[in-house]
């Protein structure tokens, strides 16, 4: 048998052939699938399996069962589903992308669905694939329904479900990935993504076909994702900007399009009950439920862009679910730097809750003014990223994937510490290339150390920053830096608030801020 190839093992596309993995729901599926008459439902997000299981299934069925695949993103496709009903097709009938069809043939696919349980029919049986809730909007057409169907539901796979796709990968080329747990996690229960992230990870590491000899694959997986960022970025990033400003952009008002985005891109889930979203996000629901309950977002999502969105996101107006259609789309943009987006969409006066107020970056030579800093400044009760009061989190993580986000967008500010070791330490490089980029953003702090080489840090001197003198007197200087810095911090709160020109309250339970004083 010949050494395949990559792309026949990681594959981004069609039903895998050896990293297949048999998620948690595949003995039911087995016994519907094999249940006579009786409907089925087969629903979940993009990428999680749900097609790849059902081909394997009937295959393991085996058989003389004629299967009839139709799909309701091809126009050919649609005008034979229409007809289902009155040609009465035999064999095992899939309906993909159910969800996409007209509210008219979905109450037709029900009906019958429902005569051929009662009838419990030896001649057809109808599957149907779609999206969350697709069995709940099957049921609407045909309330009585409910009992004649079986809807599985396919679920985020558990961690070591992905463990096993990659070991199977790993097999098959011979090789072993060193960073497999940190790509499980980074998948979060998505096939697709698992087998994108892989095969990324081994074109970048040369592994285009099976090794003879067993080959470990020692690449840093932060370079993988932001490789495979930039990628999608140029697929996505038009999609994701043109649905973040709306129909028009309004800069000062509450870009409601733009938080919906948001929304779907930090929830653990690959779907957005925008009815829910409201109750969570209360400041936010006079924007939402207007374009919502005025028509606005589905004539939105359809109007100029609808090919665009369609690919990547498909919104039901009768539950106000939205929906991932692409898993790549919603890797995406759980991975932009928000507040950096927003404003590149024209967004100035919108920010985005910030896990930390400051992180604190230094060399281990200078942790006794870092230490000295992050505890004046917790006494102010801000928030300071500071890794010796971060190690109980940090256990057990991969620290560069836990970091890297960290300095990139989840501190507001960033504070340097520029002593003379600063440029020689590992991780300190590390972490001056995470935040390299917010420069320009007026979020970085430099604290120059008198002790450094006179222009070691050159790049700096163009912003606003604090000398520190190592023979001064200690205390006096923390008090002073952290002083000015609060400063900083209530001028930025206060900025957001004039142009926004919302009041302090919701300024604060929009961001989290703490208990500084804002007026």
């Amino acid at each position: 048998m010949p050494k395949p190839y990559l792309e026949e093992v990681f594959k981004d596309s069609g039903v895998p052939t050896y990293t297949f993995v048999k998620p948690i729901e595949y003995p039911k599926l087995i016994v519907s699938l094999r249940t006579q008459g009786k409907g089925l439902v087969v629903e979940g997000p993009s990428g999680i399996g749900k097609t790849s299981s059902i081909t394997k299934g009937l295959e393991e069925i085996g058989g003389n069962i004629r299967v009839t695949k139709l799909t309701a993103r091809r126009a050919k496709d649609l005008l034979l589903i229409k007809d289902i009903p009155a040609n009465e097709p035999e064999g095992i009938i899939i309906i993909d992308d159910f969800h996409r069809l007209d509210s008219e043939t979905k109450r037709s696919i029900a009906d019958y669905m429902k005569t051929l349980a009662d009838e419990e029919s030896s001649r057809t049986k109808i599957v149907i694939v779609g999206i969350n809730k697709a069995g709940d909007s099957l049921v609407k057409f045909a309330k009585d329904l409910n009992n004649r169907i079986d809807t599985i539901r396919f679920e985020s796979n558990p961690e070591e479900k992905v463990l096993e796709l990659i070991g199977k990968g790993e097999k098959a080329l011979n090789i072993n990935i060193n960073t497999k747990n940190e790509i499980a996690r980074e998948a979060q229960g998505s096939f697709h993504i698992a087998q994108m992230l892989c095969k990324e990870l081994c074109i970048h590491a040369e592994i285009l076909e099976a090794k003879i000899e067993n080959t470990p694959v020692s690449t840093s997986f932060e370079i993988i994702k932001q490789k495979v960022f930039d990628e999608l970025g140029r697929a996505f990033y038009e999609t994701a900007r043109n649905f973040a400003t709306g129909p028009k952009l309004r800069k000062d008002g509450r870009a409601p399009y733009l938080h919906i985005l948001y929304w779907l891109a930090i929830s653990n889930e690959w779907a957005l009950d925008l009815n829910q979203a409201v109750r969570d996000y209360p400041q936010h629901r006079s924007s939402v439920t207007t374009v919502m309950d005025k028509g606005y977002l589905q004539s939105f999502l359809d109007g100029e862009y609808s090919d665009l969105f369609s690919e990547c996101l498909h919104y039901d107006s009768n539950t106000n679910v939205i929906s991932v259609e692409d898993p790549k789309f919603v890797y995406y943009i759980r991975n932009i730097q928000w507040k950096r987006f927003a404003v590149q969409v024209g967004y100035k006066s919108i920010n985005f809750k910030s896990t930390y107020d400051f992180a604190l970056s230094f060399a281990g030579s200078d942790r006794d003014v870092a230490e000295a800093i992050f505890k004046q400044l917790s006494e102010e009760e801000v928030s300071v990223f500071y890794d010796k009061n971060e190690q109980h989190r940090i256990l057990a993580e991969n620290v560069e994937e836990y970091l890297g986000p960290i300095y990139r967008s989840e501190a507001q500010f960033v504070i340097i510490l520029l002593g003379p070791e600063y440029p020689k330490r590992i991780w300190t490089k590390f972490e001056s290339q995470q935040f390299k980029d917010r420069f320009g953003e007026g979020s970085v702090i430099p604290i120059w150390f008198d002790n450094a080489p006179v222009g070691l840090f050159d790049t700096t001197t163009n912003l606003g920053g604090i000398e520190f003198k190592r023979n001064g007197d200690f205390d006096s200087q923390v008090f002073y830096i952290a002083e000015t810095i609060l400063k900083k911090l209530a001028d930025h709160r206060n900025s957001m608030a004039r142009r926004s020109g919302i009041t302090k309250k919701e300024i604060e339970e929009e961001n989290g801020f703490g208990q500084l004083s804002l007026f």
